[in-house]
Formats: C-alpha cells, sequence, structure tokens
C-alpha cells in the first residue's frame, strides 16, 4: 500500500491464535492489552526494564533478547524513543534475539525519525515491521476498544490484524510505516490543545464569578465538547487526576509533534502554546492524568484572602 491512502477495517473479535506474543513494556496500557490478547488464545510473555510485574498470569522474561528468541510476535509499548533504542539495540535487545519474520508491532507513541529508525534495524534483521500507535487509554485498552492506528505494507497489516482486532475495535491503515505514528501525533495535539482551550475557558468563566458546580454541568451537556474531554471535566469537576493519560506522556507527545511541525514547516501556533502549559503542568503533575492542567488554571484564578491592611 502507498502513503497517502486510507484504509479503515472494523475488528471483527477476537481470534484463537497458536503463537506466542513477547510483550516488550508491560505497564499500565501494556497489562491490559495483555490481558485482552490472552483472552484472544495467544500465549503470552512478558519484559519490563524495572522488572516490575503487574500482571501475575503473565510470565517474565529477564531481556528484551531472550523473550524476541521465545516469540513468533514481538510488540512494543515503552513511553518515548530512548526507551526504543534501549530494548531493541545491544547484546540484550530484541533484535539481537529475534529470529528472521518476526513480527514486530510497535504500540509506542515515539518520533517519526524514531520509527523509520527502527524500521530500518528490523529490515536489516529481516523481520516485518509495523508502526501502530493506538489511540485511546486505560479504559479502552481494559475493555478491548483501543483504535489502532497502522503504518505498514498491506501484507504485513493483514498478518497484523488478529492481534490489534484483540486488543482493539477498529485498525486504521494510514499509509506505509510511518503514516500511524504521523496520525497518532496529529490525534494527540488535537487533544492536548483542546483540553488547554478548555481549561483555559473554565478558567474564565470561574474567575468570572460562575457557579462551579452549574459550570461543570452545562459543559457536560454541549456538543462542543467530545466524550473524551466531557470525561476529563467530570473528573476534574470531582478534583480526581488518577491518571488514565498521565501528563509527562501527553507532554511528550505534544513535543514530539511540536518537532515535527517543525521540519515540515507547519503552522501549529495553537499547539504550541498548548505544549508549553503541558510542560508547565508537567513539573508539578507529571505522573497525575493530563487533565490536571483544568485542576492547575482552576487554582490560578481562586480567590484569595484579602490580607489585612498595614497600620
Amino acid at each position: 500500500m502507498q502513503g497517502g491512502t486510507i484504509m479503515t477495517v472494523q475488528n471483527s473479535g477476537t481470534e484463537h491464535a497458536s503463537c506466542t506474543i513477547g510483550f516488550v513494556g508491560f505497564g499500565a496500557m501494556g497489562a491490559l492489552m495483555g490481558h485482552n490478547l490472552r483472552k484472544a488464545g495467544y500465549a503470552l510473555r512478558a519484559y519490563t526494564p524495572s522488572g516490575r510485574q503487574l500482571d501475575a498470569a503473565t510470565p517474565m522474561v529477564d531481556t528484551a533478547c531472550r523473550l524476541a528468541e521465545q516469540s513468533d510476535i514481538v510488540i512494543l509499548c515503552v513511553p518515548n524513543d530512548a526507551a526504543i533504542s534501549a530494548s531493541a539495540s545491544g547484546e540484550n535487545g530484541f533484535l539481537a534475539g529475534a529470529r528472521p519474520d518476526t513480527l514486530v508491532i510497535n504500540t509506542s507513541t515515539i518520533s517519526p525519525e524514531a520509527t523509520e529508525k527502527l524500521h530500518e534495524l528490523s529490515r536489516e534483521k529481516n523481520l516485518r515491521f509495523v508502526d501502530a500507535p493506538m489511540s485511546g487509554s486505560t479504559p479502552e485498552a481494559e475493555k478491548g476498544e483501543l483504535v489502532m492506528l497502522v503504518g505498514a505494507t498491506r501484507e504485513d497489516f493483514e498478518a497484523a490484524r488478529p492481534v490489534l482486532s484483540a486488543i482493539g475495535k477498529m485498525s486504521i491503515h494510514a499509509g506505509d510505516v510511518g503514516a500511524g505514528t504521523r496520525l497518532k501525533l496529529v490525534i494527540n495535539g488535537i487533544m492536548g490543545a483542546t483540553l488547554t482551550v478548555i481549561a483555559e475557558a473554565v478558567g474564565y468563566g470561574l474567575a468570572s464569578g460562575l457557579d462551579r458546580t452549574m459550570l461543570y454541568d452545562a459543559l457536560a451537556q454541549v456538543a462542543v465538547i467530545s466524550p473524551h474531554h466531557k470525561r476529563k471535566l467530570a473528573s476534574a469537576e470531582q478534583e480526581d487526576f488518577s491518571a488514565q493519560f498521565p501528563t509527562r506522556l501527553m507532554s511528550k507527545d505534544m513535543g514530539l509533534l511540536i518537532s515535527a511541525a517543525r521540519s515540515t514547516s507547519s503552522f501549529c501556533p495553537a499547539i504550541a502554546v498548548a505544549d508549553q502549559a503541558l510542560g508547565l503542568a508537567n513539573k508539578r503533575h507529571a505522573n497525575d492524568d493530563y487533565s490536571s492542567l483544568l485542576g492547575a488554571i482552576e487554582k490560578s484564578v481562586v480567590k484569595l484572602p484579602t490580607p489585612p491592611e498595614k497600620p
């Protein structure tokens, strides 16, 4: 398939499979995806750089290399470019252990440059590579309702589709390798910039004297707020910023998008402002949900008691 053509495939549900999947990076998202892969009949094992085991049902392997040696398919779900490089390269990286024709599916959100580099390294080892970041966070991962954004050849996409069907409700074949990464940056840019605008508007509403409960209830009813952002507003109203999508990851993704936009001379001033706002939020709320920006802006407009006059 050539870049520029978009094919949307509705996932048809789980399929039994007789092969073993090795999961590199088995954190909050990975463990939920792994549960759905087991339900689909896949044998599963995992490697995490931290050594933590979030899912007792999944055997853990001590290096990415040994994991790949035992796997027919390798799925990557790590936080950034540096983690991808560390998991892939060197004598303990999965590239050292993967057998020729192993299918590698990268669900991580990384830079377009890192995606292309990983693709090149995989080809040098005669591996099949699918670029497949996901749209959705922990609630969608738990229910198997992620939307998979895929960059791959048609043949490799078809080979990966049963796996993608087990973890997502839909796969969008955006083009060749790299197209999935670029589409993910577009989607997360919209998420981050929209949340920033909502937070600013809520801040104005509260500063102007609108009743807080009325304001949040009104925003929950209007069509201009997406279902995703209504969920974030509902959490903010309760001051519950438990991480579904941590600020550190959203801030990272906004930075990737700004860098990618600069490389293509794209005009993205609103996204640049959102990048700065989320970068500031990241200083104090790195491990809270990125909707913590709503709470931070709300606190900035709360009227403080007037200090007593000096005699």
